[in-house]
């Protein structure tokens, strides 16, 4: 038998997953290589539930959302539990991992996802199954890559909301609170607030009072501007408050985050007497097809987690370097949320054209 290798992707969906197992399917034929992708993410691996990933089955991936061997961020192999803790998996199962990837005599297993994913493939990998790892997170909070797929897709997704939003609060002299993704990291929030000219910022970096919020509400009344567009993270706290979440912590999960654009607006609305609507974009923003960029950085991605099976650099992660994609060790990106720097470029360009963020 010739080469043979896996792939599997875990943890939340994204654009851009599927031009991934597009590039490495293709760079995988053309070394005259055969993909396995296991369905489920990890389950599939060890209830061995894959699928052939042949030339032809190749058509059509590099637009098309979400992932054709499906996803999971919950089941045996959940490594985050509570607010980012990371567990062990049980022995037993990495062991009955590792039997099926020398079952199907895999020469190295290629895991797509981000933290927690990632987090659980150093685990298969410090077990003796050769990885190599692609990094997807839209939250683009994983260290050691300059970003992430799926980013730029939810970003666009964002951006594109904020500018509907805008004619809509504009012609009823309305405020409008867009909750978007972003557990601990504002990417997405500050990203997407500045290109789709939002007034306020509310990110996890900085928290946030509502004497400010309304304060930038008077200065925009002041100006003969009677809208505002609040663009809210979903990690985004009260300054000495808590995560909103939107319901009751499950076991083996991370809480499920939710709810501060509502709670955004019902005090912003009690403080100023202004109609203030909310807007969440929650899952809209993991799905649909990924952006030019994404499908670039994809397929980029893709290609060189091939090449490391080729170069046997194994325990390492794909990452973004510019102009580079560059090989770095998973225990580099694991565990270290890259976040907003507070003071740091872009929030200072924010200020610099007058947006608050609630601080």
């Amino acid at each position: 038998m010739g080469v043979r290798i896996g792939i599997l992707t875990g943890g939340g969906d994204c654009p851009g997953l599927n031009a991934v197992i597009r590039a490495v399917g293709k760079s995988a034929t053309k070394r005259g290589w055969e993909t396995l992708g296991f369905l489920g993410g990890f389950e599939g691996l060890l209830d061995l539930q894959y699928r052939l990933l042949d030339y032809k089955a190749m058509d059509g991936l590099l637009f098309k959302g979400g992932t054709i061997l499906g996803t999971s961020n919950q089941g045996r192999f959940a490594a985050k539990t509570g607010h980012g803790e990371v567990r062990g998996i049980p022995k037993e199962i990495l062991d009955a991992s590792r039997a099926n990837f020398e079952k199907l005599d895999l020469r190295a297993l290629i895991v797509v996802g981000g933290d927690g994913t990632l987090s659980i493939a150093q685990q298969l990998f410090e077990h003796g199954i050769p990885i190599v790892g692609v990094p997807k997170t839209i939250d683009n909070d994983l260290e050691a890559t300059v970003m992430t797929f799926g980013f730029d897709s939810a970003v666009a997704c964002a951006t594109d909301a904020l500018d509907r939003l805008h004619t809509t609060a504009e012609s009823h002299n309305r405020i409008f609170v867009l909750e978007v993704m972003g557990r601990y990291a504002g990417w997405i929030a500050t990203h997407s607030g500045i290109a789709g000219g939002g007034d306020v910022i509310l990110i996890p970096e900085i928290p946030f009072n509502y004497e400010s919020i309304c304060a930038k509400i008077t200065e925009r009344e002041a100006q003969g501007k009677y809208f505002t567009l609040i663009v809210a993270a979903e990690g985004a706290r009260e300054k000495d408050g808590n995560f909103v979440t939107s319901g009751p912590q499950e076991s083996n999960r991370e809480a499920r985050l939710g709810g501060i654009g509502a709670v955004v607006a019902a005090e912003v609305q009690k403080r100023t007497g202004k109609e203030t609507r909310v807007c969440v974009l929650g899952h809209l923003q993991r799905g649909g097809g990924p952006t030019t960029f994404d499908r670039l950085l994809c397929t980029r991605f893709g290609a060189r987690a091939v090449e490391l099976i080729a170069e046997n650099q194994y325990g390492y992660m794909v990452a973004l370097q510019p102009p580079d994609t560059v090989a770095v060790k998973i225990t580099e990106a694991i565990g270290r949320l890259r976040t907003v720097p507070p003071n740091g470029d872009l929030v200072q360009t924010g200020r610099a054209l007058g947006i608050s963020f609630g601080d």
